[in-house]
Formats: C-alpha cells, sequence, structure tokens
C-alpha cells in the first residue's frame, strides 16, 4: 500500500463534542502510524493551545496557526510569521473600531487592545482555550504567527478591503483568525507532503471548519465531519459520521485503512 499522508483537523475532527478524542480515534491513529502513514494534526490553534491534544494524541507531526508553522518529529520545518508592518496598521485599524485583537506566538498570546474582555473571554471559552492577558507591547516583543480579531460578520468585507495582504477566516460568530494572504493549512500540508515524496492523491485529509475547506479541495481524499456545516461538506470526497459518533474511525474503515 502506498504510504498516505493523513492530516487531521483537531476541533469538531479530532475532539468530540465534549472536547475529548474518542476511543475508536485514538485506536484509528496507532493503526495508521504502525501501518507506516504519516499522521499529522493540523489545527487553527496554536502549539500552545494545541499541546495538550499533540501530547494526548501521542502525534509528533502538526500543523498550527493554520498553517503558519510546521513540525516533524517535533522539528520546525516551516514557518510564516504575519508582517509587522501590516499588523501594526491593522492594529490601528481595528483600534478606531473599537474591535479587538489578540496575537499568537508558537507558546504565548496575548490580547493587545482592551475593549471588550468578556467577548474575547467567551471566543476562547468556546473550544476551552486561554483567555489571553492584556498585554499591548506585545507585537514588539514576539514573532506572530496568528492573530484574531473580534468582529460580526457585518464587519467582514470591511476588513478584507482595508487589509487585502491577509485572509480573516471565521472560527466564531463574533472572531475570525488573521492568516496571511496565501497561507493556509492546505499550503503547508502540500510543502509538507511534497517534502516527504507523498503525491497529492495520497492525501487524506479531514475536518468540518471554515479554514478546512482548502485541505478538504486540496487532498486526493477529502473527509468532512457529520458535523460540517453543509459548504465544508461539499468541498470533500466524502462525508462521514459526526464528531461524536466515531466519524474518524468509519471514514478510515471505509478507505481500507483500518479494520
Amino acid at each position: 500500500m502506498e504510504r498516505k499522508l493523513i492530516a487531521l483537523d483537531i476541533d469538531g475532527t479530532l475532539l468530540n463534542s465534549h472536547r475529548e478524542p474518542l476511543d475508536s480515534t485514538i485506536e484509528a491513529l496507532k493503526t495508521l502510524r504502525t501501518a507506516g502513514h504519516l499522521v499529522i494534526i493540523a489545527t487553527g490553534r496554536s502549539r500552545l493551545l494545541a499541546g495538550e491534544v499533540i501530547h494526548k494524541l501521542g502525534c509528533t507531526n502538526y500543523i498550527v496557526c493554520n498553517g503558519s508553522a510546521a513540525f516533524l518529529d517535533h522539528e520546525q520545518i516551516y514557518k510564516r510569521t504575519l508582517d509587522r508592518e501590516a499588523l501594526d496598521r491593522l492594529l490601528t485599524f481595528a483600534s478606531e473600531h473599537k474591535k479587538d485583537i489578540t496575537l499568537f506566538s508558537l507558546d504565548t498570546i496575548a490580547r493587545v487592545t482592551d475593549f471588550n474582555a468578556p467577548l474575547v473571554a467567551e471566543a476562547m471559552n468556546s473550544f476551552g482555550g486561554i483567555v489571553p492577558k492584556f498585554q499591548p507591547d506585545f507585537l514588539g516583543r514576539h514573532e506572530v504567527y496568528q492573530g484574531c480579531v473580534y468582529f460580526d460578520s457585518s464587519m467582514d468585507e470591511v476588513f478584507s478591503t482595508a487589509f487585502p495582504e491577509f485572509r480573516f477566516v471565521r472560527w466564531h460568530p463574533e472572531s475570525v483568525d488573521i492568516v496571511p494572504r496565501s497561507g493556509s493549512k492546505a499550503a503547508t500540508i502540500s510543502a509538507l507532503a511534497e517534502r516527504v515524496g507523498i503525491k497529492q492523491e495520497h492525501i487524506i485529509t479531514f475536518g468540518d471548519g471554515n479554514n478546512d475547506v482548502e485541505m478538504l479541495e486540496l487532498a486526493g481524499t477529502g473527509v468532512a465531519m457529520g458535523n460540517a456545516a453543509p459548504h465544508v461538506q461539499q468541498a470533500a470526497n466524502l462525508v462521514t459520521d459526526t464528531n461524536d459518533q466515531d466519524g474518524i474511525y468509519n471514514a478510515l474503515r471505509k478507505l481500507k485503512l483500518v479494520g
């Protein structure tokens, strides 16, 4: 059997609605590794926020910050930070509109504005994340791999038009991720596959969210979870069961990768 690259999102995919991996998922990942396949976590979380899941699942390969950093055997092999000058302008623009921004390095996170801390906390708590402290000088002290800006969909076009160098990817009704225009999980997965000599047709991706659409379309086999929104499912080759109903295991069984 040809070696596969299998990339899986965390929230809504590897984790169930109680934010835990199913036993069937844990066993399926072990089977894939034993068979020699390259198993990669591909998440919008930073390394800090993904660390517990990475450890629990025994993963040594992972893509974090929506593709801005990648690790093979825990060694960083890909890096794409956000442009500091553009971030400075974005910070000024968001502050004029009284919209909060949080910024992420690999292992730290901070609010760099302080307009509506409860809203930031509500969004971060929605996936069990850390509520960031207010550190207005964070940008000057850290490499920034990703950010979040907190606004509802009525402001989508305003920010997208003002900052074409970024993509604003919605993950919460009141928040979007800030990623480079050309950056994505898909682009980094493609780069990793080329590095390790795995053809695109042998890439399998699992996801459920807006930031997973491109990697579902990229893959030889894109698998959308049953709990994914309709437009995410439309991007996939296969729609499996939900993250509470053994969706990962059932799809891998259908693909004849687990017994």
